[in-house]
């Protein structure tokens, strides 16, 4: 990124994770200014980071280095920020991972709840991948939306991308294992298969994503080269949840969380990336093909406490 593009980034993941940063500052503010950072105001700061959805394991983290006694004679709401944001870096750097295109056809499993922005993702991820000069199949897999199937044909044509689509309700894992099949022959770079996304009736998901993990290992057994989760960054505490279930059913390799807009919950990342270590590799912060960038520890750890850069 060029200087006035990472301020443009910088200013969009500020603004989407502005509800987190606002709330988490009024609450160190209020609770600093109105008595030293003393045992009381201590778990009431705990409380308010559980609130913000990091997570108790990290906000009792947190707690404990504002505890050690350094602090008791008083601290300015900007020291406490930044005891923050060095913690929320620290979880953060460990799973900051860049997504490393390492085999031909390398082919991505894209999964997660509808309406988390799956099939938008993928398409931004093909555009990605395209100006970087790849070629790039999208796999229309998720065949129970006719709509989504129609979104990853517009863009197919709009990024460049080859498709491979059924009829909505075919079977989707046949359609995958066609897919792998003609992207060796093809020589194509990537692979980007969209699935169904439905948690309400998770023995049914487990069963359709096990089948197609298993006819496309029948192609090709090291794929597929990564599974990711895309998650909905306003959902909050029920992304916990998602990363659990997906992670055993389809064998998650890597995160993108979408939809940090300024709605967005984005402290669920934290408690995420403390809990479950897996790698995050994009983030998303609104409806553009630019708005999906690579994951940086630093930048969203300032934005989520709500420094300035």
């Amino acid at each position: 990124m060029n200087d006035s593009t990472q301020q443009s980034w910088w200013k969009r993941l500020s603004s989407g994770l502005e509800r987190t940063s606002a709330s988490l500052g009024g609450a160190i503010a209020d609770l600093v200014t109105k008595r030293k950072l003393d045992a009381e105001a201590v778990e009431d700061l705990e409380s308010e980071l559980i609130r913000a959805d990091l997570g108790p394991d990290f906000a009792a983290r947190v707690i404990k280095v504002l505890s050690d006694g350094r602090f008791e004679k008083g601290i300015a709401p900007d020291e406490v920020k930044n005891v923050l944001a060095g913690e929320v870096e620290k979880v953060l750097s460990a799973v900051a991972k860049p997504l490393e295109i390492t085999a031909r056809p390398f082919v991505i499993l894209v999964c997660g709840v509808n309406g988390s922005g799956k099939t938008t993702t993928i398409g931004k991820l093909a555009a990605k991948f395209r100006a970087e000069g790849k070629s790039v199949m999208l796999v229309a897999g998720d065949t129970f939306r006719a709509a989504a199937i129609e979104q990853l044909k517009i863009w197919a044509g709009r990024t460049g991308a080859s498709i491979r689509a059924s009829t909505p309700g075919a079977d989707a894992a046949s359609l995958a294992f066609d897919a792998v099949t003609a992207a060796k022959a093809e020589g194509v770079d990537v692979v980007l298969i969209d699935t169904a996304g439905r948690l309400q009736n998770r023995t049914e998901l487990m069963s359709e994503l096990e089948k197609m993990l298993r006819v496309i290992r029948k192609v090709e057994p090291t794929a597929p080269n990564a599974v990711l989760l895309v998650l909905d960054a306003t959902v909050g505490q029920n992304a916990l949840s998602q990363v659990e279930i997906f992670g055993k059913i389809a064998g998650v390799t890597g995160l993108v969380m979408t939809k940090l807009d300024g709605t967005a919950r984005g402290g669920i990342l934290v408690a995420i990336a403390d809990r479950f270590k897996l790698p995050v590799h994009f983030i998303g912060v609104g409806e553009g093909v630019d708005d999906l960038a690579a994951f940086t520890a630093r930048d969203f750890s300032r934005a989520v406490v709500g420094i300035e850069d």
